[in-house]
């Protein structure tokens, strides 16, 4: 498999086992086979989990039986893996045998609270097509509430911006809504960098040009503070690319790879 940009695929090799999803309950017991960077897992209730580790974390690959939110798609754990080099690898395409497309998702098993959330993102997410999501953000899995997003969508509409950042506001709060930011920006080459800074009374989001750990080449940034609605939980970090309501309107699968995930706690 060629570590190439936002890859438009004529065919990806299926190489995977296949296991049952469900959300986590308790403890995991670790099996001992791990085969393409998966590692077959099962939960004390004795529900099987796919889990692979990247970046120092391990992850709960999403590969639930049927249909699953957002916007009630399908999704695969074989469009899930990390290479030999240990980059995570997330893909969306139609299937051969049943004709639906499938979407690719994980979640940390860890809990992150306040400190800096970075990515390293290998690919040409400025051009993904207008029915295509990726999304990079932490979330605590009540709805509507709980949640900062770096997501690259023009959710369906061919002349929407592609690069939003949201925070929705802390469970419990009345009379605040989520809060976007959306802007459209062209790339210097395929990789790049996308972080955010939250603490108790602001949320700063940054997108540069290139693999950062400093500022140089930022092509976008925004900060919210106070009164914004800023959840103070510490929740676990989702990464995925799934559909809008309707396949892509190119007819091609893509690919996106995610060379590293970096938490820095707040000092």
């Amino acid at each position: 498999m060629k570590s190439i940009f936002v890859w438009l695929l004529a065919a990806i090799p299926v190489c995977f086992a296949n296991c049952t999803s469900s959300k986590l309950d308790g403890p995991v017991q670790t099996k001992t086979s791990v085969e393409h960077g998966k590692t077959n897992t099962v939960a004390v209730n004795g529900v099987n989990q796919t889990t692979i580790q990247f970046s120092g974390y391990t992850w709960i690959v999403k590969e639930p039986a049927g249909q699953q939110g957002p916007h009630n798609n399908y999704w695969s754990g074989d469009n899930v893996w990390v290479d030999s080099n240990g980059r995570l690898h997330l893909v969306l395409k139609k299937h051969n045998d049943t004709g639906r497309w499938e979407c690719a998702e994980v979640r940390s098993t860890q809990l992150f609270g306040y400190g800096t959330y970075q990515w390293k993102i290998e690919g040409a997410v400025n051009a993904l097509d207008k029915n295509i999501v990726f999304g990079l953000f932490n979330y605590s899995g009540n709805s509507r509430f709980d949640e900062m997003d770096i997501e690259f969508s023009r959710w369906g509409y061919p002349n929407a911006p592609i690069l939003n950042y949201t925070v929705w506001p802390a469970t419990g709060a009345t009379g605040v809504n989520n809060v976007t930011y959306a802007k459209d920006f062209v790339l210097n080459g395929t990789y790049t960098t996308h972080r955010f800074r939250r603490d108790a009374t602001s949320i700063h989001f940054q997108s540069l040009h290139g693999f950062q750990n400093g500022n140089l080449n930022q092509f976008e940034t925004k900060t919210w503070t106070t009164p914004t609605s800023i959840s103070t939980l510490q929740m676990p970090i989702h990464m995925n690319l799934w559909l809008f309501d309707a396949p892509p309107s190119n007819g091609n699968a893509v690919e996106i790879i995610i060379h590293e995930f970096k938490f820095t706690p707040l000092s």
